[in-house]
């Protein structure tokens, strides 16, 4: 019984004496444990690969899409639409005939336009008189009334009428532009304001139809008007917000149409021009909305 050969049960004393490796002691290498440690690593590799990709993605900037230029007569043609269509009217031969490109400033060579740029286009339109014109504060009897800017800039809201001033601060260290927004202003004290040299001028269209209704902003000067086409978070803008829209068009008929024909006055589409039937079909949706 103690013997322990083939075929004999195993004596107690010899079964104690095989005893199981101890745990403490080398172990003999697994082919098995090591391919799987290599995939292990190489999968950890890849997904902070993918996180970094994914954080590059997101933090980087995407390159804006490239806009094709726009040429004068499509701009004209484009602010032409959109007067008729939101007032419901149709121009006479002799209104169409009269309005040519020349009432456009093209400012096409900045595609993409930036607040921070405006004062350097403006001084191009001025050309070598830009510096008397935009910079100059005294008021010259017979030839520079008060309350006259040769630059009017209108936006849709009083935070970007104040982006525009921003931008123009190098232009408006002699003669400081007028601020012609409601948003935390009286009409008393523009008017105050007004009674000085004003070269520039930015605002929204409802306070700037105030101040020349009470005759405190004049046009004598007024050569270039700046149409801000920026569209806000919820795809609005000048054109399309519906009552700013309509103060916008209010305006126009009543003191710029006329200037236009005559060609004392040009206009700058400033900014996403839109064209075609796309931006009617946005316009009509929110006019229903109304």
């Amino acid at each position: 019984m103690g013997s322990g050969k083939e075929g004999e049960p195993l004596n107690p004393k010899d079964m104690m004496k095989m005893k199981k490796p101890s745990r403490l002691g080398p172990k003999a290498p697994n082919p098995k444990s090591k391919f799987n440690n290599k995939k292990k690593k190489l999968n950890n590799i890849d997904k902070k690969k993918n996180k970094n990709d994914s954080s590059d993605k997101v933090g980087a900037k995407k390159p804006k899409p490239q806009a094709k230029p726009i040429s004068p007569s499509q701009q004209l043609n484009s602010f032409l639409d959109q007067f008729q269509s939101a007032n419901n009217l149709q121009l006479s031969s002799l209104e169409s005939d009269s309005l040519t490109e020349a009432c456009i400033l093209d400012l096409s060579q900045g595609l993409d336009q930036e607040v921070s740029t405006l004062g350097k286009q403006v001084k191009a339109a001025f050309g070598p008189s830009w510096k008397e014109v935009l910079c100059e504060g005294q008021l010259m009897e017979g030839k520079i009334d008060p309350g006259n800017p040769a630059v009017l800039i209108i936006s849709a809201s009083a935070l970007r009428s104040l982006e525009f001033l921003r931008g123009l601060r190098p232009l408006t260290r002699e003669c400081p532009a007028a601020k012609l927004f409601s948003k935390h202003m009286k009409v008393d004290d523009q008017v105050s304001i007004l009674k000085n040299r004003v070269n520039i001028a930015s605002g929204t269209p409802s306070r700037i139809k105030k101040l020349i209704d009470v005759e405190a902003l004049g046009l004598s000067r007024l050569s270039i008007i700046v149409l801000d086409m920026h569209t806000d978070v919820k795809g609005y803008s000048l054109f399309t917000l519906p009552q700013v829209r309509e103060e916008f068009w209010d305006l126009y008929k009543n003191y710029f149409h006329q200037r236009l024909l005559q060609g004392d006055t040009r206009i700058c589409l400033f900014g996403r021009i839109p064209i075609g039937t796309d931006g009617k079909k946005k316009q009509n949706k929110q006019v229903s909305e109304q």
